[in-house]
């Protein structure tokens, strides 16, 4: 009753303050007016298949966009999503592999083994190489596919590489998080290397150079090298906003005024993404492509509250299934759209973007059955309604299962104590441990008041297991009516049973010590060898015992590695 009461009180006293004053069901904070005397022509012929840009940040909060009523500023956001179409029901999944394997692949990732974590730098994993990825297929249709930024599907060895994946070229990294200028990643005390990658090769040459800039210049250079007449798709999956938290200095000086520090580093961050968006929209324009071209835009997952993030007025955050997690920031910019300057409530997923860029570009999609995306094309350009009507967010059984689940809680068909999240219409089910729970307003203070911390371990710790929302009713996710309705609780419950029927195994291997950047030459980059991976792929023995009994052979390799760095150095002294 005292953390209800907790609740209640915490949220009538931020009405005080003003928080909740933004109007949930507003359009846009923006004007939809448009300025460029280019945009009031009528849209060319769709006769022949537009250049697709597809641009996906890292870690951007939900309410950290202008038109969203943020204090940070993104003029260019704001104007593209203003003269294109907002979309306002848009999911992601809560952190990065997740969300990036279902946009490649089109399907959810109880369908790829990736339904747990993320893979880590040292595990022999990778998207699972039978699928067809989205490049794959848009080579088929005749274009010219690159990638710039971060890919986080996986690397062991050179199969798992974008460039093998369907790219025709690569710049970028291939961990989940490094460096901006150093390009450096640590995956745990002293296991650091450089990532930065030109397709196969390492790119010593690029370091010092802050990732936002380069990522934009090398899409520049893409569209300068290449025929607007030919069609092109470009996947610039920026490392931006997450951390480290780094900027360049002209860029943190605009927000000198905030008192939180890493929302000011954050916020300078978000905004240099949006000039490089301006830059990135300005060559689409200079080389001829624009008119005949489709923007998307998309974040892959909620923003890191710890870490100058905001999904405000959502609930949760990064990492959890709560709506601050999985609600995204997404639109599309097009002459193509018939009918721009809106705002669209459709519901749209991820992984709707597999098919609808494929049908796009007048590809074959015959030959991937079983895809898990919709073709929302004409939802987002004539209104229409969307083909989709419910959402697996996910089910991930070796999550920490709830303490308080059971399968009686489930009605004897689900254990409530598995990880899970599904949306069928208007309602929302949750099972299991959801992740962090609470409300966090934008942390623009100094020193934000300790009890919403408290709050959310209060929250956190309630001994349930079921939640039901009405999410077009209450987007906020405020009142729990898992009680009243045990009727939907079933019926949804009943899809989870579903979905987890078709569901493969999970595949997160354990790690593996050759991995090591010392064994590569200083980088992140393939490591496994044929014989490995048949051994793997075989069926062999566990992967745990395999890397004891070659224990000792690292063990000599790094002997060998010791003795040979104490000579150099004896040699310079």
């Amino acid at each position: 009753m005292a953390v209800y009461a907790l609740t209640g009180f915490s949220l009538v006293s931020l009405l005080s303050f003003g928080y909740l004053s933004w109007d949930w069901m507003k359009p846009s904070l923006v004007a939809d007016v448009a300025t460029d005397p280019m945009e009031k022509s009528l849209p060319p012929a769709f006769t022949r298949p537009p250049h697709i840009i597809f641009i996906l940040t890292d870690d951007q909060g939900y309410h950290d966009v202008g038109y969203h009523g943020s204090d940070i500023q993104t003029p260019t956001l704001d104007r593209l999503a203003a003269e294109g179409v907002k979309l306002e029901n848009y999911y992601i999944q809560p952190i990065c592999t997740p969300s990036r394997s279902q946009l490649i692949t089109g399907r959810y990732q109880i369908h790829t083994g990736l339904q747990h974590s993320i893979i880590r730098p040292r595990q022999p994993n990778c998207l699972p190489l039978d699928q067809v990825t989205l490049p794959q297929k848009l080579q088929e249709a005749g274009y010219s596919t690159h990638m710039v930024g971060k890919w986080h599907l996986g690397f062991y060895k050179k199969e798992c590489l974008p460039t093998r994946r369907g790219f025709d070229t690569f710049l970028g990294s291939l961990t989940g998080n490094v460096d901006y200028y150093t390009y450096d990643n640590c995956d745990g005390p002293g296991v650091c290397g450089y990532d930065l990658h030109e397709g196969e090769d390492v790119a010593w040459d690029q370091s010092g150079k802050y990732s936002t800039f380069l990522y934009t210049q090398r899409v520049s250079k893409i569209l300068a090298s290449h025929s607007p007449k030919e069609p092109i798709f470009i996947y610039v999956a920026f490392q931006a906003v997450h951390t480290p938290l780094q900027s360049p200095k002209e860029y943190i000086y605009r927000y000198r005024s905030m008192g939180n520090v890493a929302r000011r580093k954050y916020a300078a961050m978000v905004t240099c993404m949006d000039e490089a968006v301006k830059n990135i929209t300005w060559a689409l324009k200079k080389y001829g492509y624009y008119d005949n071209s489709v923007i998307v835009f998309s974040t892959d997952n909620g923003g890191q509250t710890f870490s100058g993030g905001s999904n405000w007025p959502l609930r949760g955050r990064k990492g959890t299934y709560w709506e601050g997690g999985v609600r995204g920031i997404g639109f599309v910019h097009s002459p193509l759209i018939k009918r721009k300057r809106r705002t669209s409530w459709a519901l749209v997923h991820i992984t709707d973007w597999y098919p609808t860029l494929v049908s796009l570009a007048r590809g074959n999609l015959s030959n991937v059955p079983g895809l898990d995306g919709y073709n929302v094309w004409p939802a987002i350009s004539e209104g229409k309604e969307s083909p989709r009507t419910e959402i697996l967010h996910n089910i991930d059984p070796l999550y920490n299962h709830a303490k308080y689940g059971s399968l009686e809680d489930g009605f004897g068909i689900w254990n409530t104590a598995v990880q899970a999240s599904i949306r069928v219409g208007e309602w929302k089910l949750l099972t299991g441990d959801p992740g962090y729970s609470d409300w966090i307003p934008p942390q623009t203070l100094t020193n934000f008041p300790g009890s919403w911390w408290n709050l959310e371990r209060l929250t956190n710790g309630l001994r349930k297991s079921v939640w039901l929302f009405n999410i077009t009713a209450d987007p906020y996710e405020r009142y729990d009516l898992s009680d009243q309705r045990p009727d939907v609780v079933r019926t949804l419950l009943m899809r989870l049973v579903h979905y987890n029927r078709t569901a493969i195994p999970v595949r997160y291997p354990a790690e593996n010590p050759r991995a090591h950047p010392d064994f590569n030459g200083g980088a992140w980059g393939p490591w496994a060898s044929e014989d490995d991976v048949e051994e793997w792929e075989g069926g062999g023995e566990p992967l745990k015992s395999r890397n004891k009994k070659k224990k000792c052979k690292i063990c000599k390799l790094r002997s060998f590695f010791r003795k040979l760095n104490t000579r150099l150095m004896s040699n310079r002294i």
